[in-house]
């Protein structure tokens, strides 16, 4: 397959991707404001080759091309990751929480808890807010585990493709 589709996936509904179209993403986890020319003479194909595999990987949602700053220097002095056990289906409760602005991650989880959230908040009193009167009052949320960022140690969005 010469590029990735939304109509050609795989048994579990993954996008296929071939050697290059991997190698494009690889590059752009470098440096998402590499050129398509600069990739092209990297991965062997034209510039506007390049661009067409480029725009089907984001538009079938495969990779998002975007700048990641540093919270505390945009405005938002209070991050954190809340543990949160649900009773009956959770993807209403999921749902709910990946609308909020303020949620930067959302996944389900095996374990201890049944969602994870990561958030996003410009400091104590907005992340208080969230937690009594927004997340907690959410229906089918039985209990909430707050855990404080305290520094942000790593973050790296270059882990290649498989």
């Amino acid at each position: 397959m010469a590029t990735p589709s939304p109509d050609a996936s795989d048994p579990r509904g993954r996008v296929r991707l071939d050697e290059v179209s991997k190698q494009i993403i690889e590059h752009l986890q470098v440096d998402g404001r590499q050129s398509y020319a600069t990739i092209a003479r990297e991965v062997g194909l034209s510039e506007a080759a390049v661009r067409q595999r480029a725009t089907k990987m984001l538009e079938a949602g495969v990779m998002q091309i975007v700048a990641v700053t540093d919270p505390l220097q945009v405005g938002f002095t209070r991050q954190a990751m809340i543990g949160l056990t649900v009773e009956g289906d959770l993807r209403p409760v999921t749902e709910q929480i990946a609308a909020m602005p303020e949620a930067a991650y959302v996944v389900t989880t095996a374990g201890s808890f049944d969602v994870l959230v990561e958030m996003v908040c410009e400091d104590d009193e907005q992340l208080l807010e969230l937690l009594t009167t927004r997340l907690r009052t959410i229906p089918g949320v039985r209990s909430t585990e707050t855990f404080v960022y305290l520094r942000l140690d790593k973050q790296h969005y270059d882990w290649g493709t498989r």
